[in-house]
């Protein structure tokens, strides 16, 4: 019998590191197989789970912690969302990594309706701020509806001595060695915007990152940091109660919520800053359960106290065109390359 050649031998931490990798490439794509197939279960083989969803109580993961503008906007809508859906809809506060902790934990959630995440012009923004996101917002996430525009607000400790956007600037220009900013944490919107006014009127000042907002808002209270970029619902109260000063509103337009805060643009400086909000489940949710929960938020948006209550929180519902599955799908593509530009301008990265 002819001797059969023997195969040489590999190194022993190349063929381990090799199989280790193949292994690892084998769960991921399994793990992906399995979430497309319950799915499957889920609309094809078991259509009438789909139909009658919901049939237990849902959770809306809030990616960011409890008492910010986005945790304010979730609770309103969901109270309303449990009358209109028949079943409680629990929100659960899931923060970290700029809002990706939270997104990403329902990214890989069962497709079964029964978890969905507030999602926001965060997750379009960590998609190039983070090196490695935690998941492709893209792909990872079923589009639902776009629920509302908030404007940021720019706001200082009270001692500053400055009283609009023009001497803010002057005064950050001569002592930006010396000041701070804070931010509810890095790579949350409220330090993407601060970064990126710097950027506009060439300032360069300390960032000081909190695990969420209401520790930086303390802090900007006792004087202890000089000025945050935040969500309008988060400032207002502080505002309205003279705990804070308020330089400008980071829109457009003036917020019907602080009718008298002048703009940026109005006070002569082109700079735009806001978020938007939108509901998103996970990839390979059944169809009808995206249209019901499309349709249950469209109605609880519709719902007068949930418009004035949006109001007091100086959110803005958004218009019917725009609240789609397919719109919000389109919309997030575009947000992402939006996001991405200033983002690669300014040099910003977190690993």
């Amino acid at each position: 019998m002819r001797p059969v050649a023997a195969i040489p031998a590999m190194p022993s931490a190349e063929r381990q590191g090799g199989v280790s990798a193949a292994v690892e490439r084998s769960r991921t794509v399994c793990a992906r197989y399995a979430m497309l197939l319950l799915g499957c279960v889920i609309a094809c083989n078991n259509p009438a789970a789909a139909e009658n969803w919901p049939v237990r109580p849902l959770t809306m993961v809030v990616p960011f912690a409890a008492g910010g503008g986005t945790d304010v906007l979730g609770r309103i809508l969901g109270r309303r969302l449990s009358e209109i859906l028949g079943q409680q809809v629990i929100i659960e506060n899931v923060g970290g990594a700029g809002g990706m902790v939270g997104s990403a934990r329902v990214a890989k959630a069962p497709p079964d309706g029964y978890q969905f995440v507030l999602g926001s012009r965060a997750d379009a923004i960590n998609q190039t701020l983070y090196k490695n996101p935690l998941y492709n917002f893209a792909t990872d996430l079923a589009p639902v509806v776009l629920i509302a525009d908030q404007p940021t607000l720019l706001v200082a400790r009270n001692d500053l001595p400055v009283g609009n956007l023009a001497q803010f600037i002057a005064y950050a220009r001569a002592n930006q060695a010396t000041m701070q900013m804070a931010s509810a944490g890095a790579g949350s919107t409220g330090h993407l915007d601060c970064m990126l006014l710097n950027a506009v009127i060439g300032i360069n000042v300390t960032h000081v990152p909190y695990r969420r907002g209401g520790p930086a808002m303390q802090d900007l209270i006792a004087g202890r940091i000089d000025y945050i970029c935040t969500l309008s619902a988060t400032a207002r109260q502080q505002i309205e109660g003279k705990l804070i000063k308020a330089i400008a509103i980071l829109s457009r337009d003036r917020s019907a919520m602080l009718p008298g805060l002048a703009s940026a643009r109005e006070q002569g400086l082109d700079f735009e800053a806001s978020t938007w909000f939108g509901f998103f489940l996970p990839k390979g949710s059944p169809e009808p359960i995206i249209q019901k929960l499309n349709a249950a938020t469209v109605a609880a948006i519709d719902t007068p106290s949930v418009q004035e209550q949006l109001k007091d929180v100086g959110a803005v519902a958004v218009a019917p065109e725009r609240r789609s599955p397919g719109y919000l799908h389109k919309f997030v593509l575009s947000e992402i390359a939006k996001n991405a530009a200033p983002i690669k301008a300014a040099g910003l990265a977190m690993d």
